[in-house]
């Protein structure tokens, strides 16, 4: 954000439950768990509020944080040489209105062998990480090619983010 210029007023968690519906597809998926973030959390009647989820897909299929290397390490099996989809969506939310919009990227890992796997899970990099891996680490070396946009990808689609800002009335220093 410090980016675009904004500086938040204040950092807050929402408490929400992140598990995915039985047979939601990973964009609505994303959506969802933006805005249920967005309102769980109590706003001031001058208050902008934005909210942001990060999801790695493969197909139908939702990668979230792994709970383990064990996990992380059949995540990266099953990214290994392959494109995948990396969904961010944003959520900014006023006490009158709430905007919200997704990025959409293709990310390809490279053809992972078992050392490269080995010497990522010893970085714990991966924790906390949908997916498994954050482009913005260690695992940026593990990527040849994506097509979309890197911010989203880092988890903050910043022209996106920065409009949705300015049509809430947040001054984005200009950029928007």
């Amino acid at each position: 954000m410090a980016q675009i210029g904004i500086v938040p007023d204040e950092i807050r968690a929402a408490d929400i439950n992140e598990d995915p519906h039985p047979g939601e597809l990973p964009r609505p998926y994303c959506r969802r768990i933006t805005q249920e973030k967005a309102l769980a959390l109590d706003i001031g009647d001058s208050d902008v509020l934005l909210t942001a989820d990060t999801t790695v897909a493969v197909g139908r299929r939702i990668l979230g944080k792994p709970a383990d290397a064990s996990e992380c390490e059949a995540f990266l099996r099953l990214l290994s040489g392959r494109r995948h989809k990396v969904i961010t969506a944003i959520c900014v939310r006023t006490v009158n209105q709430i905007r919200t919009r997704d990025v959409v990227s293709t990310v390809q890992l490279k053809r992972l062998s078992d050392q490269e796997i080995a010497a990522y899970l010893k970085t714990g990099d991966w924790q906390g990480k949908a997916g498994g891996y954050a482009i913005q680490g260690p695992a940026g070396a593990l990527i040849p090619w994506i097509s979309g946009s890197y911010p989203a990808i880092m988890g903050l689609p910043l022209a996106e983010t920065a409009n949705l800002l300015s049509a809430a009335g947040y001054d984005v220093a200009g950029l928007a």
